[in-house]
């Protein structure tokens, strides 16, 4: 690799009374911070030790600031488009109203058209993610051209999960960056890591061979809330407050999800998932291509977000909460 991403220093996390999990407060002796690998980013090899023993690695300020500015607006205008959020569209506050599916009847073909707005794949598909990518797996890199965008309106959260079950059908070779788009506190939902769950041998041997897509009655995640599993694991809950420019990447073997939202001013938490792999791995053409099918084969529709942001993400039709990704 012959660039170093640039580094920002560490900010300190919100006041612990934001911690909520499926509506469950979490005591803050359950929560931890994650480990800034920032310090390793001129080391690749340090930096693949480091994930490997972690199971995942905080990258404080790697991607442009103004780039993943530019996304939030993007994506953010789009949603002001339909009624679903206020000016200045920026700050992501919800109207409380929506004209989605009365503008877009097949709300999948509007959400696939914001997933793949320009700005947003500068962010994700982009030079600086991508050679980061490419460093860490020792090898060029490439990405999934199907990404999760989510926009978790208050009261959403994700209930804790293994990726592998979606994304390892060909090799396990995949690493996903979870990536704020703008300021996420505690409060607002922010993505989180149990630690030492990559060691999970249980979980793990239980997940490893599952496929979601050709068993799609068992569930893809786990029923207890964030804090009745860290106790039950002796483990902590790993969490930051994420701003901009900011990465977080694991493996498909460790355990994550994603705080409720318990935005005071109704803030939308938006952030986006894309899967890396080497380029020289076997693709899985669910995942590549201008029309991919997701592990639903339903594409961009079968994406929470294809939902208008005053609908619940647990009143699903024709498919279980449990398979269908946040």
């Amino acid at each position: 690799m012959d660039q170093t991403p640039s580094v920002a220093p560490a900010r300190a996390m919100s006041s612990a009374g934001s911690f909520v999990s499926k509506g469950v407060h979490i005591e803050p002796s359950l929560v931890g911070e994650y480990r800034d690998s920032s310090d390793l980013l001129a080391e690749p090899e340090q930096l693949r030790t480091r994930l490997a023993e972690d199971g995942y690695l905080l990258l404080r300020g790697v991607l442009d600031t103004a780039t993943v500015s530019a996304a939030r607006r993007e994506i953010f205008t789009r949603l002001a488009e339909v009624g679903e959020v206020r000016e200045p569209v920026e700050e992501g506050i919800v109207s409380g109203n929506s004209r989605r599916r009365e503008l877009y009847p097949d709300t999948g073909v509007f959400w696939k058209s914001v997933c793949e707005g320009p700005r947003l794949r500068k962010v994700t598909h982009g030079e600086q993610l991508t050679t980061l990518q490419s460093m860490l797996f020792g090898e060029p890199a490439v990405g999934l051209d199907f990404i999760a965008l989510r926009t978790a309106a208050p009261g959403r959260s994700t209930g804790l999960h293994f990726d592998g079950p979606y994304f390892t059908r060909y090799h396990e070779r995949v690493h996903t960056s979870w990536i704020p788009l703008g300021d996420v506190p505690p409060m607002e939902g922010p993505l989180v890591v149990i630690e030492g769950s990559n060691r999970f041998e249980d979980l793990i041997a239980g997940t490893r061979g599952f496929d979601i897509a050709l068993d799609p009655t068992r569930r893809a995640d786990l029923e207890d809330d964030f804090g009745t599993l860290a106790r039950a694991r002796g483990t902590r809950i790993l969490t930051t407050h994420f701003r901009p420019g900011d990465v977080l990447v694991f493996g498909m073997y460790t355990l994550h999800g994603a705080l409720d939202n318990v935005s005071p001013i109704g803030r939308v938490r938006l952030s986006v998932d894309v899967r890396y792999q080497p380029t020289s791995a076997p693709r899985d053409a669910r995942y590549f291509g201008p029309n991919p099918g997701g592990h639903t084969s339903q594409g961009y529709g079968a994406l929470n977000g294809s939902r208008p942001l005053i609908e619940d993400w647990h009143q699903l039709t024709g498919e279980s909460h449990a398979n269908r990704k946040t």
